[in-house]
């Protein structure tokens, strides 16, 4: 076997949970074969350099092997190999991902919770008008 359809590849190499995922997100242009963007028909063959991104993680990978099957883990592993620049920002985003802040925590205006509204009624049932004295 010389060469495989990137989508089943894909699927083969567990990148995608089904085949029909692996060749959606070659049809939006979320995978590259050799720099180039690829349809879901598009040849894929030993030595080829693909990337993609699996949500917000773009991996750069190698292309070792060469399977129309979906087989375990361990061997769908040894059908790639991700490039050392890849690891190392994919390690990177991992990392600035975990040392950011949670965007909703930076919310202080809003609706009120159920505890803010009972200490806002609190508030106006100890005053006997709503103007200041």
């Amino acid at each position: 076997m010389d060469s495989l359809r990137i989508d089943k590849w894909l699927w083969a190499a567990r990148f995608y949970k089904t085949r029909s995922l692996a060749s959606d997100e070659v049809s939006k242009n979320r995978v590259q074969i050799n720099g180039q963007d690829a349809k879901p028909s598009r040849e894929v063959k030993v030595g080829s350099v693909v990337r993609l991104r699996q949500g917000h993680v773009e991996r750069t990978v190698v292309v070792k092997g060469l399977s129309g099957t979906r087989g375990p883990a361990p061997v769908a592993q040894l059908l790639y190999e991700e490039t050392s620049e890849s690891i190392q920002t994919r390690q990177q985003a991992a990392e600035h991902n975990r040392l950011a802040r949670e965007p909703a925590h930076s919310i202080e205006d809003g609706r009120p919770t159920k505890r803010d509204r009972r200490l806002i009624e609190r508030a106006w049932n100890d005053r006997w008008s709503a103007s200041l004295d």
